[in-house]
């Protein structure tokens, strides 16, 4: 196993510097960084405009530009924002965590709903409740976050205020007005948590039930039913092991996307996080902070097929790495 992570890890160096020069001039396409400081002061003149592109080396060709930022990004040197003027590392250190927090709330939340879900929906096939979850899962997967999210502020914010019923904050991570506890996170981590959660669930759920309920065709299933072993048995040694392996990519890689994809969640709950952060990025043209969060998205999406390749090999001792 040793072997094939480093040998992976190395496969990655070339595969991270391809895909973030597709990403360098993709962002370039987004527009001139310059155009917004001049929209900004009308007053800048030609020669202010050609100095701060000197200044950023955007009066070189774009290959040039990148090997310069690669090598800066290796020595630790990641750039400054470009509207800020503040380096990129501190401004990337002071959201990512505000985005793990939503993440991991998302995630844990997820897996609180998707996995009891999935295993009675597989365990009571089309039962009633396999019925109505398996509708329910393709309602809220056809959803667009957008709309889910909007429409649980709706309810849980402005509905209930109405109603006269505790109502759940909208926006932020914190009330305006008052300390910054730990309470006050967990009650506006709610509605993003929640909107997260009931779109990456839907997804699980079906994922789960599908995978279960081939597992329980099996002939290894009906052999350990056959030594008189209890149901619970059956599906706690047999059924759930084989089943996850291959709910295991999928889940890893989804944590990998949950990085990028709050963009919209954190939009909608005005949250401080990379997504929200990604966003004012990308409409001011500001490719240092830019790049840097998909440098660090791309980065996990790399990480997390390695670890979901050495969690297969865990879980099923048939599979080696050599």
């Amino acid at each position: 196993m040793g072997p094939y992570i480093i040998r992976r890890l190395l496969q990655a160096i070339p595969l991270l510097f391809v895909i973030s020069f597709v990403l360098y001039y993709v962002v370039f396409s987004l527009g001139d960084p310059t155009a917004r400081l001049v929209a900004n002061n009308p007053r800048t003149t030609p020669q202010d405009i050609e100095r701060i592109r000197k200044m950023y080396g955007l009066d070189r060709p774009i290959h040039l530009r990148y090997f310069v930022w690669a090598g800066n990004v290796v020595t630790g040197d990641w750039g400054q924002s470009v509207v800020t003027r503040q380096d990129v590392i501190p401004i990337l250190r002071s959201r990512v965590g505000n985005t793990l927090i939503l993440m991991s709330a998302g995630f844990l939340l997820t897996m609180l709903i998707a996995i009891p879900i999935g295993l009675i929906s597989a365990l009571r096939q089309y039962s009633r409740f396999d019925y109505f979850f398996t509708g329910l899962s393709f309602i809220f997967f056809s959803l667009p976050v957008f709309f889910l999210g909007f429409a649980l502020i709706y309810i849980f914010s402005l509905k209930f205020y109405q109603w006269g019923l505790p109502a759940l904050p909208a926006t932020g991570m914190y009330d305006l007005r008052g300390d910054r506890t730990p309470l006050q996170l967990a009650r506006h981590l709610i509605l993003p948590a929640l909107t997260l959660a009931l779109i990456q669930s839907a997804l699980y759920i079906r994922y789960l039930r599908s995978s279960i309920l081939e597992v329980l065709g099996q002939d290894y299933t009906r052999t350990a039913r056959s030594k008189g072993l209890t149901e619970a048995i059956v599906v706690r040694r047999h059924v759930l092991k084989n089943a996850a392996l291959p709910l295991v990519t999928l889940v890893l890689l989804q944590i990998a996307s949950l990085f990028s994809g709050a963009v919209v969640t954190e939009s909608i709950f005005s949250w401080p996080g990379m997504g929200s952060l990604f966003i004012d990025s990308a409409r001011s043209v500001d490719y240092p902070v830019l790049m840097g969060i998909l440098v660090i998205a791309s980065s996990l999406v790399i990480l997390f097929n390695l670890i979901a390749d050495i969690t297969y090999a865990y879980l099923d001792p048939r599979i080696k790495y050599s």
